[in-house]
């Protein structure tokens, strides 16, 4: 018994020995809380993941594509850039991933950051034969003009983004116009989303640009239509992304590349935990079940983290070891 209850005191002992050196492994860890609702949440979940199932001590500091990137690249700060649109800096980051400054891991969004033009789901589902954006122009009686009911409308990006001018250009080379398509600008993010919402407490039409992940697309049942083309880059820079283009032709959206970004150092002192940092994503419908919860129940990005962990433990329990699982789920 002597022997056993020594055993046991000297496994207990080790336990918390590798715990404090694992915790000394990981060490102070500063986590980019970028300005848009499904990076924010990310950075939430990593700052209690990494926090209760690896020992590190977390800060959060607030982000932004471009200065992250170059606070990252030239000062070593913050660690880790949870959700980074990385085109944006496609060829500064390649330089810095060369040089061996920064360190890009898992794609955090599995099926990329994803733009279209879409249809309610029951438009789809009633209208089996819709499955391109030409399929639908072919059918204005199906997606009223919010001003004009006896016109067809495509809704577009709100003012000022640059996907307004690639929509508005997509719209020209279709000859939307002609098969009796006004392009309405509905002036900002949330008159967007207002027509939406309107569309489905209607039961009417809605034909027009989203992207994805979004509240908008956790709440309401959306199908993204094809282009019927692939994606042409070349094309895509020289006109469709350009205003007035004389000569649009048509296109499809890229899929944005979505990943984890970390610094070197974070690598060479969080060793630990750099396993779950890339093997960590997540999809687009899981995101926008999270960030729709938030909307509804006005949550911080800090509760949204919290009931992704609460709510979808056969996701997340697939990035970590068991024990730290159990660390995690113990926090919560």
């Amino acid at each position: 018994m002597k022997k056993l209850i020594a055993s046991t005191i000297l496994a207990a002992g080790l336990y918390a020995v590798a715990g404090s050196a694992q915790a000394a492994d990981c060490g102070e860890v500063s986590i980019a809380e970028m300005n848009w609702a499904s990076a924010g949440v990310a950075a939430y979940v990593d700052k209690i993941i990494l926090e209760s199932g690896y020992g590190c001590t977390v800060t959060v500091v607030t982000g932004d594509t471009m200065p992250t990137f170059a606070s990252m690249n030239e000062k070593g700060q913050p660690d880790i850039a949870p959700e980074f649109w990385v085109n944006a800096v496609r060829t500064a980051l390649d330089q810095a991933i060369a040089e061996g400054r920064l360190i890009q891991a898992a794609p955090l969004l599995s099926d990329g950051g994803v733009e279209g033009w879409w249809i309610p789901k029951f438009i789809a589902d009633a209208n089996p034969d819709i499955k391109t954006v030409e399929d639908a122009l072919k059918r204005p009686d199906l997606f009223p003009a919010p001003e004009d009911p006896t016109k067809a409308a495509v809704t577009n990006c709100p003012s000022g983004w640059n996907c307004q001018v690639s929509t508005a250009n997509l719209y020209r080379a279709l000859g939307a116009k002609d098969k009796g398509f006004e392009l309405v600008d509905t002036g900002s993010a949330a008159g967007l989303d207002g027509s939406i919402a309107n569309a489905f407490e209607n039961k009417k039409g809605w034909l027009g640009y989203y992207w994805a992940p979004t509240a908008i697309l956790g709440k309401y049942e959306m199908v993204k239509l094809s282009f019927g083309v692939e994606h042409d880059k070349a094309s895509w820079d020289a006109c469709t992304a350009v205003p007035d283009c004389p000569d649009p032709k048509v296109n499809a959206y890229p899929v944005s590349d979505v990943y984890t970004v970390v610094t070197k150092g974070f690598a060479e002192k969080a060793g630990v935990a750099m396993d779950y940092v890339k093997t960590r994503k997540w999809d687009n419908a899981t995101v926008g079940k999270v960030l729709a919860w938030m909307e509804e129940n006005q949550g911080t990005n800090e509760d949204g983290a919290k009931h992704f962990l609460e709510t979808y433990p056969d996701m997340w329990t697939t990035w970590v070891a068991p024990e730290v699982a159990e660390k995690v789920k113990a926090s919560l």
